[in-house]
């Protein structure tokens, strides 16, 4: 897997050149090479909520779609493979459409607390749930009520990681709950103090 080598096209190293940044990117390309997800993006990608899929239409426009779920909902199954559960959703079915005549897709992984981004070449393949049920079992969120459609697998062609500027860092309510309790806790505590310094 290189990333660089898939992605830098004649005409963007024609703009790398024009804006002085080729040689440094030249570099990266002889030297980023990857043989497939390490453990850090294996637990990175264990720890996501969403990611952000772009594939590519008859109309010759691109779209990009949001996908979310539970906390884990995108499944490790190997080191060049992921995947999730397809749950309905609008029922528009245009990333569906697009991808059963182009599988090429591009998917970003976005960590706004960590502000941190991880961004993935790949083919996607469509399963249906009575093709495999033993892939949806493998697949399938517990705790998280959903209804499913069919399966997304993700073959990986390359990746990389962003560059974390420009990230503004959020918080989800369940991150933000320990946070909370702590600051909860200590103003309960001053309470406390203020009723006993008036008495």
């Amino acid at each position: 897997m290189n990333y660089s080598k898939l992605a830098f096209t004649d005409g963007i190293k024609e703009i790398q050149q024009r804006m002085g940044s080729r040689n440094s990117y030249e570099r990266v390309e002889k030297t980023s090479f990857r043989d497939g997800l390490t453990a850090v993006e294996a637990n990175f990608i264990g720890q996501m909520d969403s990611f952000y899929m772009a594939s590519h239409g008859e109309n010759d426009f691109p779209y990009i779609q949001h996908r979310g779920g539970p906390k884990g909902f995108i499944k490790i199954m190997d080191s060049q493979t992921i995947g999730i559960v397809d749950f309905s959703g609008n029922r528009q079915y245009i990333s569906v459409g697009n991808i059963v005549r182009n599988p090429k897709v591009s998917l970003i992984l976005v960590s706004y607390p960590m502000q941190a981004r991880l961004k993935i070449y790949a083919e996607a393949e469509i399963i249906e749930i009575s093709e495999n049920p033993d892939l949806y079992d493998l697949l399938k969120p517990e705790d998280y009520k959903f209804r499913p459609e069919r399966m997304l697998i993700f073959h990986i062609k390359a990746y990389d990681w962003n560059c974390p500027q420009h990230i503004t860092p959020r918080y989800t309510e369940q991150e933000m709950e320990p946070m909370l309790q702590e600051q909860n806790a200590y103003i309960r505590k001053l309470e406390k103090e203020i009723e006993a310094f008036k008495s």
